[in-house]
């Protein structure tokens, strides 16, 4: 911080590049304004409070992810290189996941990117409705997949130790144990593209174009109770025993 003089001009911009320095796991107010050599207050003639200025900063982020749209792709194929892209990007920036997990689209960014995907999906005659739903799952499963990763990593001084206990755990039942040993060992990433895939296949085929999306919701909501409810045998009344009588020989 500056002692004496006039106080140092600041802009956004400056605010921006700092927490970008910083990075989102290390974001705070206090952080991006000793990097500046400001005080705190100074902060807030830009970004009203660390929501804002975490906002400013992943915005600017999430700005220079450049979506993937082949005309040559079909549905499953270019919803599927959205998913990709956005788990690759979000992976690729330390502290980013915990911003878009706890809101997306929260500004500007993020909105462009939602926007830019339904638009490709329009143009494979999905309406706006049924492509923002598309999207939006796609994008919940990406990030998502980016957090389990993001958790191993920051945890990856004992992760393997625990891993390997976990899976010599499995000897104590041999089918687990045996299955373990005949399923082929994928990396993270590797799975979490495999996932990607199987979501977009499952949304895709019941959702399809030209399906109405309350149908939809109406249909899995149908699943869900079926297979939420207690069965029926549970539920039931238990009939009363038959009396038993006594006849006289």
């Amino acid at each position: 911080m500056r002692i004496g003089g006039r106080p140092r001009q600041i802009e956004l911009t400056d605010i921006i590049a700092a927490g970008r320095d910083i990075g989102l796991r290390d974001l705070s107010l206090g952080a991006v304004a000793s990097r500046l050599g400001v005080s705190s207050t100074a902060l807030y003639r830009h970004v009203e409070n660390r929501w804002g200025l975490e906002r400013a900063v992943g915005e600017s982020l999430l700005a220079e992810l450049d979506l993937p749209d082949d005309p040559d792709h079909d549905v499953p194929t270019q919803l599927l290189a959205f998913g990709v892209a956005l788990y690759d990007f979000v992976v690729g920036h330390p502290g980013l996941v915990t911003y878009v997990q706890t809101l997306f689209p929260r500004g500007e960014g993020g909105r462009a990117l939602l926007s830019a995907e339904t638009a490709a999906l329009e143009r494979r005659g999905y309406s706006t409705d049924s492509a923002i739903v598309l999207a939006s799952a796609v994008a919940t499963q990406a990030i998502g997949h980016a957090a389990a990763e993001d958790a191993q990593r920051a945890r990856s001084a004992g992760w393997d130790a625990q891993r390997e206990e976990a899976i010599d755990g499995m000897r104590a039942d041999g089918r687990l144990w045996e299955a373990h040993h005949r399923l082929p060992q994928l990396e993270t990433s590797h799975y979490s593209r495999l996932m990607l895939a199987v979501t977009v296949r499952s949304i895709v085929d019941i959702l399809p174009p030209g399906r109405d999306v309350a149908e939809v919701v109406t249909e899995l909501d149908s699943a869900v109770q079926a297979a939420t409810a207690p069965t029926q045998a549970a539920t039931a009344p238990h009939p009363a025993p038959p009396a038993h009588t006594t006849q006289d020989h």
